[in-house]
């Protein structure tokens, strides 16, 4: 199936967050397919909006003590109240939705991610940079970064602003009329040098997409399928 403008015209009366959640979750469903078991697993993660929540069980609260309610037996905890803070920053909590491969061998070690970007990781400067930051901090660690951009309704190229921020030139960057893309990160040693490998491909709406590589911090080369997975989502979708 062809890339889809989700932003104007037809599609753009049908929410773009339902697409893009079913999209990630059949990048972690075609992955965990193919990926060698029991060694390599991955799960998605998606955040939306500004907010952040504690993740926590549910409990009551009654003189100075928790009682857990998801159980028959009331269990006291002695509750630590927190001192209150010295100084308050503003803070960016950017949307994510993210798949993240993991090694098994050794507990769960994070080996390569897939970012879809949403219209909340380009709609401000402090939003483009905390993408940007995330990115750079995963290649920094060694772990394989895909990301993939089909928004067309803000003209900004995010691949350009993570290479701004590790320092590259622009003679290797894309043009700055490129916003919808894909681009996948390799970081690597060779010849005694630290360096990352990449592939920076446009998408055109109305064509296909392409087929990109993902590679594992120390593992191998996947060789990602774009256009069957975002057909699948689609489908699912009912799109």
């Amino acid at each position: 199936m062809p890339l889809l403008d989700h932003f104007h015209g037809p599609m753009a009366e049908w929410p773009w967050g339902s697409f893009h959640t079913q999209w990630i979750s059949e990048f972690g469903a075609w992955l965990n397919r193919r990926l060698t078991k029991p060694r390599y697993h991955c799960w998605v993660q998606t955040h939306m909006g500004t907010r952040i929540e504690a993740d926590v069980a549910e409990y009551s609260f009654h003189h100075g003590q928790e009682f857990s309610t998801n159980g028959s037996t009331a269990t006291a905890v002695e509750i630590e109240t927190a001192p209150v803070a010295t100084l308050t920053i503003p803070a960016i909590f950017p949307d994510e939705l993210e798949v993240q491969i993991v090694d098994t061998r050794a507990g769960a070690t994070l080996v390569a991610v897939i970012e879809l970007i949403s219209p909340g990781n380009l709609d401000r400067p402090d939003t483009r940079l905390a993408f940007a930051t995330k990115c750079a901090a995963y290649l920094r660690r060694g772990i394989g970064v895909l990301i993939i951009d089909i928004v067309t309704s803000h003209h900004f190229n995010l691949h350009n602003s993570l290479l701004d921020l590790l320092g590259q030139p622009e003679s290797v960057q894309m043009p700055d009329d490129c916003i919808t893309y894909v681009a996948s990160y390799h970081p690597t040693r060779r010849d005694e040098s630290n360096l990352i490998d990449f592939w920076p491909v446009p998408l055109v709406v109305g064509s296909p997409l392409p087929t990109i590589p993902l590679v594992l911090r120390g593992g191998p080369r996947i060789a990602i399928d774009l256009e069957e997975i975002y057909s699948s989502a689609r489908d699912r979708d009912g799109i």
